[in-house]
């Protein structure tokens, strides 16, 4: 239910101020709901790509580790060990910010490694070199599946935010504002009326 606003005197400069504020309201609620359409949007899709994000990482990890046991079941015992105690470790991962919509979105850079074994295996280097492709592919499905989470999060929150902006502008701010600018124009015709009749009293007494 709409109610006055406190303290605003039914006079016109505060009607005109009412109109203004009315205004800015009304144009700042269009505004966030432009916004909310398009985080919206991108929330769903985003939402999307983690999910295909997922099943990939599974079959990344899934073919890895058959390669890796396929690998081990044809080489000596040990050399597999020794062989991926050789590939260069990933090291530190890059993280930037990028802005969407004033929504602050992490960005994943992996460091370069270099994945070339150092050995030469006539036995297994054809399915180890094929799991280490399947496992160095899923941990860069991993870390964009974490930047999509995080983005899910990040943007989620912003949704939250703008909706309780947009449905109290929406519900309670923009209602009271007209509510007392209808209030404001009663009292002044009120007013206005008494005026009239007062006038007309004093020409008839005259």
């Amino acid at each position: 239910m709409s109610k006055l606003i406190e303290g605003v005197h039914p006079t016109r400069m505060n009607l005109l101020k009412l109109k203004k504020r009315t205004k800015l309201a009304e144009r700042g609620h269009q505004l966030l709901s432009e916004k909310l359409d398009t985080l919206m949007s991108e929330f769903f899709k985003v939402v999307e790509e983690a999910r295909g994000i997922r099943q990939e990482l599974s079959a990344s990890l899934e073919n890895g580790r058959k390669d890796l046991a396929m690998a081990k079941a044809l080489s000596p015992f040990g050399e597999i060990e020794t062989a991926v105690s050789s590939i260069g470790s990933r090291g530190r991962v890059r993280m930037e910010m990028k802005n969407l919509m004033g929504v602050k979105i992490p960005h994943l850079e992996p460091s370069e490694v270099d994945n070339r074994l150092k050995y030469e295996s006539a036995f297994a280097s054809a399915k180890l070199d094929e799991a280490i492709h399947d496992f160095d592919d899923a941990y860069i499905k991993l870390l964009t599946l974490i930047q999509s989470e995080e983005s899910i999060r990040r943007i989620g929150e912003e949704i939250s935010k703008i909706k309780r902006r947009t449905n109290a502008l929406e519900y309670i701010l923009i209602p009271n504002l007209k509510y007392t600018q209808a209030y404001i124009r009663f009292v002044l015709e009120e007013l206005e009326r008494e005026n009239f009749f007062r006038l007309k009293i004093i020409k008839k007494k005259k």
